[in-house]
């Protein structure tokens, strides 16, 4: 069931990158090709904003957080703008990640990179002092660790230890021959450029356009429209069988 009116929402962290900002642009876009209308909003950076969007998006939004992890951006900061926007109509999905979808991205980008069965991997993320973010990212390692049979390292760029380099350090000393870094950042901005001075022998280009990564907004867009239709439904029939004069079976 398809309503005209649905606008899809995809919510960023926001970059001074035009190169990272071009790319959440053209996510948008491929997303926007497979479900309808499809804007843009940014949390930090730049504009506009999840509420000036919702204040000029009519009909019903559904609104998916595209980060990696839900720490503090995603439980506060879409939170607030969702309220603040007064939008009568919003439903906001989980975020991308973690998922076993995003595990395979990333797999096939550490391919692209030269990485081969044997090299070590280290998960480059932005990083948080958010504790729900950080298990989010643990769990990220893991579904990659499953994917790519494989240990997995965890490296932070900006908050939290230890960072890229160090983690990338702590397994040539193991004994590993090669160190390939995956970018857990799905645009490009400065958080990835500084992932190429970590002294590994690969760093992966960022999630973004991947098709997995479109297939994972859309599925995100459309298990939320399924859960309302199906919500709607429900208060049909209730409606209908509490109906003055209406007997129920």
């Amino acid at each position: 069931m398809q309503r005209d009116d649905d606008v899809l929402v995809l919510v960023a962290h926001g970059t001074r990158s035009p190169r990272g900002v071009e790319m959440v642009a053209a996510l948008a876009e491929a997303v926007g090709t497979r479900v309808g209308r499809t804007r843009v909003a940014f949390v930090d950076v730049l504009g506009p904003s999840p509420s000036e969007v919702l204040r000029d998006t009519p009909g019903r939004a559904i609104l998916v957080p595209a980060f990696l992890a839900s720490g503090y951006h995603v439980h506060t900061d879409v939170r607030r703008e969702v309220a603040i926007s007064e939008h009568s109509a919003v439903t906001v999905t989980p975020a991308l990640g973690p998922d076993p979808a995003l595990a395979r991205v990333l797999l096939r980008r550490l391919t692209e990179a030269g990485w081969s069965p044997g090299d070590a991997i280290v998960l480059a993320a932005a990083g948080s002092s958010d504790a729900r973010a950080l298990r989010d990212v643990e769990r990220a390692a893991l579904m990659l660790a499953e994917a790519a049979g494989i240990r997995v390292d965890i490296g932070y760029i900006a908050t939290g230890e230890p960072k890229v380099a160090d983690v990338v350090a702590a397994a040539r000393v193991r004994g590993a021959k090669r160190v390939f870094v995956a970018s857990y950042l799905l645009a490009h901005g400065l958080f990835h450029e500084r992932l190429h001075a970590a002294g590994a022998d690969g760093v992966t280009e960022p999630l973004g356009v991947d098709p997995g990564v479109v297939d994972l907004v859309v599925n995100r867009y459309e298990s939320a429209r399924r859960e309302l239709v199906s919500l709607n439904d429900v208060s049909l029939r209730n409606a209908d069988v509490c109906r003055p004069g209406r007997r129920s079976s």
